[in-house]
């Protein structure tokens, strides 16, 4: 009796302990890790979300990048962190979702439990950007290129898992082609390596790819949406070029550890809409091609229900590619 009461009282003394940190948070700097390179979309989007999120609660959102894995390894990181808020993540569709077929038993976590889901920060179109010098002047060529070329050709991606590589992983299976992967640690580099002319082609998110075409520095073939972006006018939809079954949006969204405190959730998540509404935030999500979510899908519960909607949907694809993690 006596130990079983000493045992009540400890916990009662952890519970208002934690709910005493949870009062006064935050109370120092908070750590968002991006598990891919620094200049992917990934990144982009957290640190646009941090610089406003910062602002908010009072304490610097730090941005760190920890790469490996196809963003498994930042994301088993944030996992393992304590549950206090200081330690959050922006995965993604590969860490978040794609993530549980290609690595299986291997993956150190589960993203459908293992995280408290706090906003998805939205969605973006993908593109399909070729080198300067690959001989093809639209998709259709492309295409065509592909098909006769396949075993002779390479494409980048931010590595095994990423929203770049499951992209055209679904790409090639619509056109029956089998071309090789070269992964990096994050879609900046493999971006950087495509304008080098190191790589032949890439799929890419919006946020990487529209300054890219607007710049000129590199050609947007495709965009895998239902309709012309604004930002890119001049490059046609995957229906115009006869494939319309190609409809892929990537998407990247806030977590935290399983177990962080619920006032500490929601002033993340508090934080997190404020910059989502901000007219500044708006603009560059604009510029870049982002696009928010509707309000509905703007709450926890929603994104915990999109993850496990996405894991069912690109647990099959990948299987069927035989795509499976190191």
């Amino acid at each position: 009796m006596i130990r079983a009461n000493a045992a009540f009282a400890a916990a009662i003394l952890a519970a208002a302990a934690t709910s005493a940190a949870a009062q006064g948070y935050p109370g120092k700097p908070i750590t968002l890790v991006v598990p891919f390179a620094a200049g992917g979309t990934t990144d982009v989007v957290a640190r646009i979300m941090a610089d406003h999120m910062s602002r908010t609660l009072g304490q610097q959102v730090i941005v760190e990048n920890v790469t490996g894995a196809g963003g498994t390894v930042g994301a088993t990181r944030v996992k393992r962190a304590a549950p206090d808020g200081y330690t959050i993540l922006m995965g993604n569709l590969g860490t978040q979702s794609a993530s549980v077929g290609i690595y299986g038993d291997k993956l150190q976590y589960d993203p459908r439990t293992d995280f408290e889901p706090i906003v998805n920060t939205g969605g973006t179109p993908m593109y399909v950007l070729p080198k300067k010098d690959l001989p093809v002047k639209d998709f259709k060529e492309f295409a065509a290129y592909l098909k006769a070329n396949a075993d002779k050709l390479n494409y980048g991606s931010g590595g095994v898992g990423s929203t770049s590589h499951l992209t055209c992983l679904f790409m090639h299976s619509l056109l029956g082609v089998t071309v090789t992967h070269v992964p990096f640690r994050g879609s900046g580099p493999a971006m950087q390596a495509l304008i080098g002319g190191q790589i032949d082609y890439v799929c890419d998110q919006s946020v990487a790819a529209v300054p890219m075409i607007q710049g000129k520095e590199l050609r947007g073939l495709v965009v895998a949406s239902l309709s012309r972006q604004p930002q890119t006018p001049d490059v046609p939809t995957a229906t115009e070029q006869a494939l319309p079954a190609f409809s892929v949006s990537g998407w990247n969204a806030m977590f935290a550890p399983k177990g962080t405190p619920k006032e500490v959730l929601d002033r993340l998540h508090a934080a997190s809409l404020a910059a989502l509404r901000d007219e500044t935030v708006k603009k560059r999500y604009l510029d870049l091609g982002v696009e928010a979510p509707a309000p509905e899908g703007l709450t926890p519960a929603a994104l915990a229900a999109h993850v496990r909607a996405e894991v069912d949907k690109w647990t099959p694809v990948v299987k069927a590619a035989g795509v499976t993690g190191n």
